[in-house]
């Protein structure tokens, strides 16, 4: 599905929507981005108001399965926050800038801290776990090394500079709350912090691609979060990162039988097994409540 002809003007038009639709006592200080499978982060709001987003002027509609495709806005621990239940993604055809307009639109609306979540294959299988939680501490932006950044075209001044840094784009005080989050909910064992790797998608990477990204310090891999980070550190949000590790990625491929003899001296398999994205939202399912428990400990906490 390829996106509409978009426009600057769409921000605008979808921000204005929602500004008179949502109670003043709703407009958002936090927003929560939830990545596959784990749409259930919005069960923590209390008095909610959700909108579709064929409602909203200006937004595209998810294509993906497991994802929802909504607005909610309601109170977590009293703070008005916004979750976006499916987010849109590069490799379904629309335009990065547009992928991102939801950032943008939080933040006309008030969004101060962003946290994003996501489901993410590991690269580090001793570090990083099935079922386990790792903080984004810094990322790896693949496509935009190549030339797809959320920024690229004029600037938006109204929202930021034209060459923002993203150094800072993961505060260790943020990174700090979520650690102290884990432990005061028994989930700290659970609780790593690493590298995302972002990929354009739809197709799984390559076990040679896989290898690289990992001797180039990555630690999980996924398709989206690095360009809506991009926007949000443009915008001047501060920016809290999860991962939540659905699957160990595949490093070697299967070897031929000629291949497994000595005189080729092949380094140990690693997991040949082929991703899945049931696989992905099955995890999502098993560790949902953990995230939204964590998510609401944060908000509580800030």
């Amino acid at each position: 599905m390829t996106s509409h002809i978009y426009s600057d003007a769409d921000i605008e038009r979808a921000a204005d929507f929602l500004i008179k639709k949502v109670p003043i006592e709703l407009h958002p200080k936090v927003g929560v981005i939830c990545g596959s499978g784990l749409g259930g982060l919005a069960d923590s709001l209390e008095k909610t108001v959700e909108f579709k987003y064929e409602e909203i002027p200006g937004f595209p509609v998810s294509t993906v399965a497991g994802h929802a495709g909504k607005l909610v806005f309601g109170l977590i621990a009293g703070k008005p926050t916004v979750c976006m239940v499916g987010r849109f993604h590069f490799y379904e055809g629309h335009l990065l800038k547009l992928t991102v307009l939801p950032v943008r639109v939080m933040k006309l609306m008030g969004v101060e801290t962003l946290i994003v979540t996501n489901a993410a294959g590991s690269l580090n299988h001793e570090k990083c776990k099935i079922g386990d939680i790792m903080v984004i501490e810094d990322h790896i932006n693949l496509p935009g090394m190549a030339g797809n950044n959320p920024l690229i075209g004029a600037n938006l001044d109204k929202f930021g500079p034209r060459f923002p840094p993203v150094n800072d784009a993961y505060p260790r005080e943020l990174r700090s709350l979520a650690i102290k989050a884990a432990r005061e909910i028994n989930i700290r064992e659970f609780v790593r912090e690493g590298v995302y790797c972002f990929v354009s998608g739809p197709s799984y990477e390559s076990p040679a691609e896989a290898r690289m990204m990992k001797a180039v310090g990555g630690d999980v891999i996924g398709m989206s979060t690095v360009p809506e980070v991009i926007v949000a550190r443009h915008c001047g949000m501060k920016v809290l990162g999860f991962s939540l590790v659905t699957n160990f990625v595949v490093t070697r491929r299967e070897r031929t039988a000629d291949e497994e003899s000595p005189e080729f001296n092949l380094p140990a398999e690693d997991n040949v097994e082929t991703p899945n994205h049931e696989e992905v939202l099955a995890v999502g399912v098993m560790r949902s409540k953990d995230m939204q428990n964590l998510v609401k400990k944060i908000v509580e906490l800030m």
